[in-house]
């Protein structure tokens, strides 16, 4: 008589916030795999339900807590972890039925908790798992987070307490994990941390082998090497330390995208002390002229906070002068907002929120014209893309200028013979202010 299995007990998950919290729900359910507990898309399949949770903003603490009232009223065996596991005193106040919670990168604890919850049958045929891991994005590109934590205190920010100080892994543990990446189908590395130019500084004694030579734990070096492994890497979460400048030439040679993600925040000089963040923004200028003469297909994305405590119209409109002249390719923006543990908080000058809406309109205004003009620039060019979706005869696809989810599309007319993840030259027939328009080059 043929064996019944017995049925694994099925985890659902709901992942809120960053990529890097992405990050951690794929390695929670690639534990949670490895272990032989089976996935359910859904809430109503589900034996237990867990709820990763984003506690940057007010706003994003509001939606967490929404995203676990919603999976106890869908499901009712709820466990929480992420950055709002912090607050576990809040969460249970709200809802005192949640099984667990746990914070932030605490794998042990949450897989604990479901083992607690949903134990799994002892069967030695339920524990498999992909080499690669189990993934929440397409196959074709993976995040790859190579630290935790921050050792800056930048006050409107609360990462270091919820995640605590910089703690880098090891070099060679993040090429062993993106070289089984590639070996699973990825072809795009998303490089992520709180802090990616930190990258090694609490381990660079420490070098580590890897095939036969030493690897220095900085983020060059790992540049270096990630560029040998995968077809495009993509270097996110930049703080724009000297050296940053070494990382320009690996894109000029195309080890590594030419591309960089540097959280200015602002540029105004008595804004970015009030935010503790560098304040010599002209020698900032000065840099990005000369990465654009080193490598001048580079895309520089960023983001900036408007209507921060003590922003004057002056400061503004510095901020405005500043973007004028270093004609970033992506920005984003956001409206200051208090923080529950915030240094900020504290701040005087209070600014209206009908001047922050003002200011926020016309920072996009700003940046969307020239978003418009740099697209308009590449129109008529041949441009290497990777194909994201095929719908038909169409396809969605990204420029190494544009990281998933954040950027601009590349959509592509008489691509229906392309597949999801091929990398393909396309000429550029249109532009809009923030996606290009082309087709596959025969």
């Amino acid at each position: 008589m043929a064996t019944r299995l017995p049925e694994a007990p099925k985890v659902g998950m709901v992942s809120l916030g960053c990529p890097k919290n992405l990050v951690d729900s794929e390695r929670i359910l690639t534990k949670l795999r490895s272990d032989g507990y089976a996935m359910s898309a859904d809430y109503a399949g589900a034996d237990v339900v867990l709820v990763n949770t984003c506690g940057f903003l007010d706003s994003a603490k509001e939606e967490s807590l929404e995203a676990i009232g919603e999976a106890i009223a869908e499901n009712g065996r709820v466990i929480v972890t992420g950055c709002m596991g912090k607050e576990a005193e809040v969460i249970r106040a709200r809802f005192p039925n949640v099984l667990a919670v746990t914070g932030a990168h605490q794998y042990e604890e949450v897989v604990g908790a479901v083992h607690d919850a949903a134990p799994m049958p002892p069967n030695a045929f339920l524990n498999l798992v992909p080499e690669g891991g189990l993934k929440l994005t397409p196959r074709h590109y993976s995040y790859l987070k190579i630290s935790e934590g921050c050792n800056h205190r930048c006050s409107f920010c609360i990462i270091p307490a919820l995640r605590g100080d910089l703690v880098s892994r090891r070099p060679d543990a993040i090429l062993r994990e993106a070289e089984k990446l590639v070996e699973a189908g990825t072809k795009e590395l998303l490089v992520i941390s709180q802090d990616t130019s930190a990258y090694g500084v609490d381990i660079r004694k420490e070098p580590r082998m890897w095939k036969g030579a030493e690897v220095v734990p900085h983020m060059t070096d790992l540049a270096r090497e990630l560029g040998r492994i995968a077809p495009w890497v993509r270097l996110h979460y930049v703080y724009p330390y000297p050296h940053v400048d070494q990382v320009i030439p690996l894109m000029a040679e195309g080890l590594i995208l030419p591309y960089l993600d540097i959280p200015f925040q602002h540029a105004a000089p008595s804004v970015l002390r009030t935010m503790r963040r560098p304040a010599n923004e002209a020698k900032v200028l000065e840099r990005i002229h000369k990465w654009r003469e080193i490598a001048p297909d580079i895309t520089i994305r960023s983001t900036f906070v408007v209507g921060f405590p003590g922003e004057t119209e002056a400061d503004f409109q510095y901020l405005l002068d500043w973007l004028d002249e270093a004609q970033l390719d992506r920005v984003g923006a956001f409206r200051f907002e208090p923080v529950e543990g915030a240094a900020a908080n504290d701040l005087p000058g209070a600014v209206p929120e009908e001047v922050k809406e003002e200011r926020y309109a016309r920072i996009m205004a700003k940046t969307a014209a020239i978003s418009a003009a740099k697209l308009q620039a590449k129109v008529g060019r041949t441009l290497e893309v990777i194909v994201d979706e095929v719908d038909g005869a169409g396809a969605n696809a990204r420029s190494q200028a544009d990281a998933p989810e954040i950027d601009g599309t590349v959509f592509l007319r008489d691509a229906g013979h392309l597949k999801q993840g091929d990398i393909v030259r396309v000429e550029i027939e249109d532009a809009d202010e923030h996606d290009l328009y082309g087709a596959p080059i025969a």
